[in-house]
């Protein structure tokens, strides 16, 4: 491996050290200094202790003790006043103790986008110099001099809080970001067909985007209607309108048991024209499966209208410089209003009395969310994400966070147990845009949960 890095770090050195030096040598009336060889020799460096530290964003922080004695082979040419002068580096030693960084941390091989690296403190460089055979070094206050100038030029460009960023992948592509907003207003349904052979039907639409882990949106239920109407609108995210597809469901609501499924359908967002609103009259389908000859069956018809609305360019972030940087509200937010997003990262040492299949349950202005159930799990990984359009900022409001064990085994006593809550009071989210935080919950021993929450404003 260290022949590589040799290669790679011999070759990133020169692109960072050419510019300082050639701004550097009018100064001292020198007409070039080049590289005439540069490598690093066959001895890596070792790492002599390894500090890492735990955060709650998706980084990985880690500090190693860097020790490298070298063999390296430096020869520098260096031309002034018609005369031509060699300079080779010899017995190179270097302590340091950087910070490495990597984030954000995503789902894709490698696992991570970006590395930083930083200097906690001035790196220890140890080195010799020979000039023309001679030991340049003997000459009175030359050696100390060229030791700290090298401290201090790595150190105005690294020190802490300064850093060297190397980009590893986009990681907008291995974590997509929003990208606009689709309105839907689901209009009517016509001709519908009773599921119920002795009942009426009583039907509701359930909406969301393909490849959106958020829960689906839902209307309200009309009762003994085959021809229901709803006027009600609703605004999703989007984050790939290229491959995402808005799914719609008309459901017949059961007061007991499964809801049946009256018919679905699709629409596929790259068919829509930006900023163009469009009235669609969908016919239901059984499944979507083109060869399936029940679709044949009419089913009933669906009105819906749609407009997708992407982001302004100043809306969306900028590269990654900064991954804990919160967007933008999406265009279409109410004036003076925003998006309050509420990310449930994961919970540790939950303890049920019965059972341990953790879920986590949202309560906000009335309306409940829940997060996928992780079965038999006491640190149980979510990473699921909520979303909640409002007309002003939640100063005065809370959210409840209860974490739920259900068990689906028959004749138990207790199917479903609490095992802990938070209520999280929704003003320093406002006032600082973004809080991630761990919480003890409360009725449980030592059970805690992170959750993360974003206040995205369109200013």
């Amino acid at each position: 491996m260290w022949p590589y890095l040799d290669k790679a770090i011999c070759k990133m050195a020169k692109k960072i050290a050419e510019p300082i030096i050639a701004e550097q040598i009018p100064k001292y009336k020198i007409d070039s200094v080049e590289f005439e060889t540069l490598n690093l020799g066959c001895l890596p460096p070792t790492f002599q202790g390894m500090k890492v530290y735990s955060t709650e964003e998706k980084e990985l922080i880690m500090e190693p003790v860097l020790k490298w004695a070298g063999n390296p082979n430096i020869i520098v040419v260096v031309k002034a006043f018609g005369l031509k002068a060699t300079v080779q580096v010899l017995d190179l030693q270097v302590f340091a103790s950087p910070r490495i960084t990597l984030k954000p941390l995503v789902p894709v091989i490698p696992c991570f986008a970006s590395i930083f690296v930083s200097l906690m403190e001035k790196p220890h460089v140890d080195f010799g110099l020979k000039l023309l055979g001679a030991d340049a070094m003997s000459i009175p206050g030359l050696y100390r001099f060229v030791q700290e100038l090298i401290k201090d030029q790595v150190a105005n460009m690294y020190l802490w809080p300064k850093r060297l960023e190397v980009q590893i992948m986009d990681s907008s592509k291995a974590i997509k970001k929003a990208v606009g907003i689709l309105h839907v207003k689901v209009v009517r349904a016509m001709k519908l067909k009773k599921k119920d052979l002795l009942g009426a039907s009583d039907p509701y639409v359930k909406l969301k985007l393909s490849e959106d882990k958020l829960s689906s949106k839902k209307t309200t239920v009309k009762h003994k209607n085959l021809n229901p109407e709803w006027n009600e609108q609703f605004t999703i995210v989007v984050k790939d309108p290229e491959s995402q597809v808005l799914e719609l469901s008309v459901y017949d609501w059961e007061q007991v048991g499964s809801h049946d499924k009256m018919g679905l359908n699709i629409v596929p967002l790259k068919e829509l024209t930006p900023e163009e609103p469009k009235v669609l009259t969908l016919d239901l389908l059984k499944n979507l499966n083109p060869e399936d000859v029940q679709n044949e069956k009419s089913r009933g018809q669906l009105v819906v209208e749609v407009n997708y609305k992407p982001f302004k360019d100043n809306n969306i972030p900028d590269g990654i410089e900064d991954a804990n940087a919160v967007e933008k509200a999406p265009e279409g937010v109410p004036e003076g209003g925003g998006l309050l997003v509420v990310i449930v990262h994961e919970a540790q040492d939950l303890e049920g009395k019965h059972h341990t299949n953790p879920s986590v349950r949202l309560l906000f202005r009335g309306e409940e969310r829940k997060t996928k159930t992780v079965k038999k799990n006491r640190d149980p990984i979510w990473n699921d994400e909520f979303q909640y359009m409002l007309e002003e900022p939640p100063t005065n409001d809370r959210i409840h966070v209860e974490v739920v064990s259900v068990s689906s085994r028959m004749g138990l006593l207790h199917p479903k147990e609490t095992l802990g809550y938070v209520d999280i009071y929704l003003s320093d989210v406002v006032q600082n845009k973004r809080i991630n935080s761990r919480y003890h919950l409360i009725d449980s021993k030592n059970g805690q949960i992170q959750i993360e929450m974003q206040w995205r404003t369109a200013a």
